[in-house]
């Protein structure tokens, strides 16, 4: 008797350790305790970059459970300052689109330290960083068979890099070279680095056409570089080129797909709403909910064919 007195005693122990738990949570909910998450942005250079700020926010907002700042930097340095900041104010977790090199060892401190890090679009070399991005390499792969699809195996292909976007350009360059070795030895390559932006890509490819009397292809890494690039042809009144790829899902590079039957313009689409899922994974991670460490992607292809089913009025890029 004695022993089930004992049992009796321990369950409804249990039972009241259980419904305390309840009523703390049901309390720290009732108090409005929310978890927190910052996202760490460079400073709007390219619309893009824009769109991807936009959407997180837009994101964070639809989250009314958590506390969220945004931060922007212009810098390594800057961007270091703001996780020290982001970390004072008590973020659990972050949220980094880490455009600049240098910033390995700061997260790696961060996430000893038990804050919960995911990048989004770049790879960072640190243990237990989370990553969401597109899959770079395979835009590549998609641009350099188009190209020899509509130009052929012994075709001039200018190629323009952007070594300051880090992994960014790596990987998408790694992926069309891998590919023109594979398909096309004979490609005639000028190579040629600029940056993601429209008049970078304006004035480097006009020096690249001046210098270069035949051209049939351009492989470009980015929308807004491209349409420099078409802006620097128009001007040149040149009429060789026939193939003009991009990246990322700009609406007006979009638009110009159809008016211009002379080009190919093509983009592999690496939307900024791409964004939503790092900040779905830091969510998660803050809820203890496992993330997986690496979340790739897939590019598609846009071009004249298929470009108004991609047209959106409310896009911000």
């Amino acid at each position: 008797m004695k022993k089930i007195f004992t049992c009796i005693c321990a369950l409804m122990l249990c039972v009241g350790l259980v419904s305390c738990k309840k009523a703390d949570g049901n309390a720290a909910a009732a108090a409005g305790t929310k978890h927190k998450i910052g996202i760490l942005a460079p400073a709007v250079t390219h619309g893009w970059v824009a769109a991807v700020a936009y959407f997180a926010e837009q994101r964070c907002k639809q989250l009314s459970d958590i506390d969220y700042k945004i931060l922007t930097s212009q810098s390594a340095e800057q961007m270091t300052q703001q996780l020290d900041d982001l970390e004072a104010w008590g973020a659990e977790a972050i949220v980094t689109f880490p455009q600049w090199q240098g910033m390995e060892a700061p997260f790696a401190a961060a996430i000893k330290r038990g804050i919960k890090v995911v990048s989004f679009d770049i790879e960072v070399k640190a243990d237990g960083i989370y990553l969401v991005s597109g899959d770079n390499e395979s835009m590549g792969v998609a641009s350099a068979k188009y190209i020899v699809e509509k130009v052929g195996k012994d075709a001039t292909v200018a190629v323009l890099t952007v070594p300051t976007s880090g992994s960014v350009s790596e990987l998408r360059l790694k992926g069309f070279m891998d590919t023109v070795k594979q398909i096309a030895p004979n490609l005639k390559l000028i190579e040629r680095a600029t940056k993601f932006t429209r008049e970078d890509g304006l004035k480097d490819f006009a020096d690249i056409l001046t210098a270069n009397k035949h051209i049939d292809a351009v492989f470009s890494m980015d929308d807004e570089t491209s349409i420099g690039v078409l802006q620097a042809i128009k001007e040149a009144g040149r009429k060789d080129i026939k193939v003009v790829t991009g990246g990322g899902g700009c609406q007006e590079y979009f638009k110009m797909m159809p008016q211009n039957e002379e080009i190919w313009i093509q983009s592999a689409l690496y939307a900024p709403s791409m964004i939503i899922d790092a900040v779905n994974a830091a969510y998660d991670l803050v809820n203890g909910i496992d993330a997986a460490p690496k979340k790739i992607i897939p590019t598609r292809i846009v071009d004249r064919t298929n470009c108004a089913a991609e047209l959106d009025a409310n896009s911000p890029y």
